[in-house]
């Protein structure tokens, strides 16, 4: 017999720790457990998987990190019968591509949450039009598609069809990202001065954010005496991010640090949080980072500048443009009260806006369409 609450399979690409997966591990810990029973099923293992065990969720691991990998197909379906599975939540291309045959050939409703196309500035016209033509297939094949911004629904629908598609913009957990709370010295387990104007670059170190041009701005400044960067992370690029550290004479400048899950203490220590991204859908580290008052310096794309508004609650600069994100960043190394007024204006934003009980409201409203 099944249980009176309803069972929604979270299907996401991959278990590292990113914007998408943040999303999945708030969203299961904050729906209605009344009413809603949720099963993750991740296409690699990592940090979040072990995070989503300890909190008590059945977790499943198909590896794979390809989309549209037709040898998991199967697999995918025995854990979505076996589980008898009421609604599919697909996290993602990766995540979508992998679970729509399950879906359609057990006949239950699949809800699509784009965090980002998986098309991009930086691709090659074949590579574009591919990738455009999958995303296209996905969203047709969803019940229901949520962007995490208006800029991502906005873009999507120049492209394609989109005529059952909502915008539900990524919540932040107000609780466990509140700058007033108390949180551990991670200045001081880091040996960095407390008079230090310290930027935080907290991301995965891949393409997408841009790690090279951040350290060539770094190198750019004309006194750096003062600052120091903490760069949280890791990615494909990071041993090139230590050898351009090592080839700039930054390294006595910079903190590397592995990935870690105590964001909130990391965020508390910093001064000015910096995201230099090609292209974004919602960043959640943003968000993060907004609601503990923290001064924002980020590129000015899509998914961003539905948070940002230039000079009001952070500074905007044009993407890979490494001569622009230097000066932003001297400009705030050098006005403290910038950082403040910026600071306080991001946190009001995320009050107003992106707060994380709204947002379980809104996916939750989706699932009672179709279950």
């Amino acid at each position: 017999m099944k249980t009176a609450r309803k069972k929604i399979l979270h299907a996401i690409r991959q278990g590292q720790v990113g914007g998408g997966e943040t999303h999945v591990l708030d969203l299961v810990n904050n729906l209605d457990k009344g009413k809603y029973e949720s099963v993750i099923l991740s296409f690699t293992e990592g940090p979040m998987v072990e995070q989503l065990k300890l909190d008590g969720f059945k977790t499943y691991v198909v590896s794979t990190q390809k989309p549209f990998n037709i040898s998991v197909w199967k697999v995918v379906r025995q854990i979505i019968a076996t589980e008898q599975i009421d609604l599919i939540h697909a996290h993602g291309t990766r995540a979508n591509s992998n679970t729509f045959y399950s879906a359609k050939s057990l006949k239950i409703p699949l809800v699509y949450t784009v965090h980002g196309w998986s098309f991009h500035p930086d691709q090659s016209k074949v590579v574009k039009f591919i990738r455009s033509m999958s995303e296209r297939f996905l969203v047709a094949v969803a019940n229901k598609t949520i962007c995490v911004s208006k800029s991502n629904l906005v873009e999507g629908k120049n492209k394609f069809p989109m005529s059952n598609a909502t915008v539900i913009a990524n919540g932040i957990d107000r609780f466990k990202f509140n700058p007033d709370k108390e949180f551990k010295n991670i200045r001081a387990e880091f040996g960095i001065d407390e008079r230090s104007i310290l930027v935080g670059y907290i991301a995965r170190i891949t393409n997408q954010k841009s790690p090279l041009a951040f350290l060539k701005a770094i190198a750019m400044l004309p006194e750096k005496e003062n600052v120091h960067l903490l760069i949280v992370g890791d990615g494909d690029l990071k041993i090139q991010m230590l050898a351009l550290s090592k080839e700039l004479n930054l390294d006595k400048y910079i903190t590397f640090v592995d990935f870690r899950s105590d964001i909130p203490d990391i965020l508390n220590a910093i001064d000015i949080f910096c995201l230099p991204s090609l292209w974004e859908g919602l960043p959640i580290a943003l968000l993060e980072a907004m609601s503990m008052r923290k001064a924002i310096l980020a590129s000015n794309i899509d998914g961003i500048t539905d948070l940002i508004q230039d000079g009001v609650n952070g500074l905007l600069v044009p993407p890979a443009d490494v001569e622009s994100l230097s000066k932003a960043l001297q400009r705030l190394i050098l006005d403290k009260q910038l950082v403040k007024n910026l600071g306080l204006e991001a946190e009001k934003t995320v009050q107003e806006k992106f707060n994380i009980s709204t947002m379980t409201k809104s996916i939750e409203a989706v699932y009672q369409e179709f279950i």
